[in-house]
């Protein structure tokens, strides 16, 4: 189910598996508590929604925008997918990508972003999600009416995988859960049943594709391959 945290000390006891914290400690954790600084894009003619977690630290921004790390490869495989240029978003020889013309090109082909998780603690200081504490999950609720059309979501990585899985109403064993380039079928149910009465939910197909950080350990090349034969699949190509 959808959390929304209306008490922080609450919340952070449940990501602590009911440890009871102390009040500096509570204070402490509600510190570290993070904002995904980027809002969704929402085209309404998308299809297909993409969804991954949590962006690196600010530091490590290029632009403005998700994916802003130039050193994940994910516009890099956007571009070879649908222009068979790498540096179809680059900025001329800068280290940065457009995010104005990654935002038009999703709009213009149908294709949604939004991130997997809301709220989050950094344990280690990094974007990695192994280490990446969730808070507060997306409220697919508020999200999927605003792109009817979405009836494929994909996740980049495992960690997007498992915080979507934990949003059905039964979620599926860690054993079920779609392999790298696998699918499933998504039957997520409105949290709030009162607020969609009159509203149905698309079948949903979840697919998961490879993370497109450097630090996955897969080639660019069989990264782009499973990119563009997902989006052929999907009738985006």
């Amino acid at each position: 189910m959808t959390t929304k945290p209306t008490n922080t000390q609450n919340n952070l006891n449940q990501t602590d598996k009911q440890i009871k914290l102390s009040e500096p400690q509570v204070a402490d954790r509600a510190s570290q508590i993070e904002t995904h600084p980027f809002a969704p894009v929402l085209p309404p003619n998308a299809t297909v929604m993409m969804m991954g977690t949590f962006p690196p630290t600010a530091d490590k921004w290029a632009m403005q925008f998700h994916y802003p790390n130039f050193y994940n490869d994910m516009w890099r495989i956007y571009g070879r997918v649908f222009f068979d240029d790498a540096d179809y978003f680059r900025v001329g020889d800068e280290k940065r990508f457009d995010p104005k013309r990654i935002r038009d090109f999703m709009f213009e082909r149908g294709i949604a972003s939004c991130p997997t998780v809301k709220q989050a603690i950094r344990e280690t200081g990094n974007a990695s999600d192994k280490n990446l504490t969730v808070v507060t999950r997306v409220d697919l609720d508020n999200i999927l009416p605003q792109v009817p059309e979405v009836k494929t979501l994909f996740t980049t990585g495992g960690k997007a995988t498992e915080v979507l899985l934990s949003l059905l109403e039964t979620p599926p064993a860690k054993s079920k859960h779609p392999k790298t380039n696998q699918s499933m079928a998504y039957p997520y149910q409105w949290q709030n049943l009162d607020a969609h009465q009159n509203n149905t939910v698309n079948d949903l197909t979840l697919y998961r594709l490879p993370s497109t950080s450097r630090a996955y350990p897969l080639s660019l090349d069989k990264k782009v391959a499973a990119y563009k034969a997902f989006f052929k699949e999907i009738g985006k190509l």
